[in-house]
């Protein structure tokens, strides 16, 4: 009961927010709630605040004891959702594979069922000695991804 009190306050937050989005929500059995947020432009400290808000002062303290940490996914957590790929588009990601490589490239294209990754790579000339630059782009299924984070370089 208390979950779904919990939820539905943190719906009614997120539905104020709409350029806000759900990543994690837990309740442990000591009631400490945990919520990981993603937003379209990212997320601030004042959008945590105010779904933090949204819940809290909105459960009476005196019926449930309770403790509260609303956060923002970090930077280089693996991505979730379809909207955090949508989000994405045109950043690098390292894509761990259900066959067991990992793929690096540019997120091109992304969308209810699939991703498409684009990036270029040295291979050995068909005739002769050396080596030709190609460009490789990989439609990969959500269902064949173990893994994928934004790589971030400085």
């Amino acid at each position: 009961m208390f979950k779904e009190l919990v939820s539905k306050l943190l719906q009614a937050g997120l539905d104020k927010k709409p350029e806000l989005f759900l990543i994690d929500f837990t309740i442990d059995a000591g009631n400490k709630i945990s919520v990981v947020l993603d937003g379209d432009n990212g997320v601030a400290v004042k959008d945590c605040i105010f779904i933090s808000r949204a819940i809290e002062q909105n459960i009476d303290e005196e019926e449930h004891e309770f403790s509260l940490d609303v956060a923002s996914c970090g930077a280089t957590s693996p991505l979730k959702t379809t909207r955090q790929y949508i989000k994405n588009i045109s950043r690098n990601l390292e894509v761990k594979l259900q066959s067991g490589n990992t793929l690096e490239g540019e997120l091109t294209k992304a969308n209810e069922e699939n991703i498409t990754l684009e990036w270029d790579t040295r291979e050995p000339k068909p005739i002769g000695k050396g080596k030709v630059t190609v460009h490789k782009i990989e439609e990969i299924a959500y269902s064949d991804i173990v893994e994928a984070k934004v790589v971030i370089k400085f």
